[in-house]
């Protein structure tokens, strides 16, 4: 039951599309332009860097605050506390993602994701941090940047999870990494667009105009 209310709320909260509303007070809808997607990429390549750091902002903290709530709700549950929150961030990117009022059509979850990561475990929030700054740095590329955040991300639920950081009952453990599992694959499906570019050279670089 605890978990179906976490993804629930989760969901409630990835409604709210920061992108698309923005871009609704600019008498925009970023859904027609560039990507396609009300994300923070797209934000930022359609509108501006403004833009794009209101989204992300928006995006991120839509995330924290549910996982913040579950933490208060369900403080006297510490077994399974962690996997109550990847749930609560599922939720959040599956709603972010697929919102039932657009369509199903939203962003890609990676600003949502970041949130998940601040709410769960700054070790990991800081390794994805450098590898996203250090990827887009050296080739411009912000959907492999993204990739190679959930990559980490994975990697650090099973690293620390395994070494027991997070409290986790026996029986949650391989539900965590499942869920986180799911997380990270979802988002690499989400950028399967991207990877074919990026295999066939024809990816669009940060700050470059987008390919025809």
């Amino acid at each position: 039951m605890e978990r179906v209310i976490c993804l629930a709320l989760g969901y409630a909260f990835g409604l709210f599309q920061t992108g698309y509303m923005y871009g609704k007070l600019h008498k925009i809808d970023l859904r027609q332009y560039g990507s396609g997607n009300s994300g923070t990429t797209n934000a930022l390549r359609v509108m501006g860097w403004k833009a794009g750091l209101a989204v992300f902002i928006g995006d991120f903290l839509k995330t924290v605050i549910p996982c913040l709530l579950v933490r208060i709700l369900f403080h006297n549950q510490s077994s399974m506390m962690y996997l109550l929150i990847l749930y609560t961030g599922l939720g959040v990117i599956l709603g972010h993602n697929f919102p039932f009022y657009m369509g199903f059509k939203g962003g890609k979850g990676i600003a949502a994701t970041a949130g998940l990561l601040v709410s769960v475990d700054w070790r990991i929030t800081l390794i994805c941090l450098v590898v996203f700054v250090g990827c887009v740095a050296l080739t411009r590329y912000v959907s492999l940047g993204s990739i190679l955040v959930v990559t980490a991300f994975l990697a650090g639920m099973i690293y620390w999870g395994h070494k027991g950081d997070y409290g986790l009952g026996s029986q949650y453990l391989t539900e965590f990494y499942c869920v986180a599992a799911f997380i990270t694959l979802m988002a690499v499906w989400r950028h399967r667009a991207n990877i074919g570019r990026l295999i066939h050279g024809t990816e669009n670089k940060l700050g470059a105009k987008k390919n025809a």
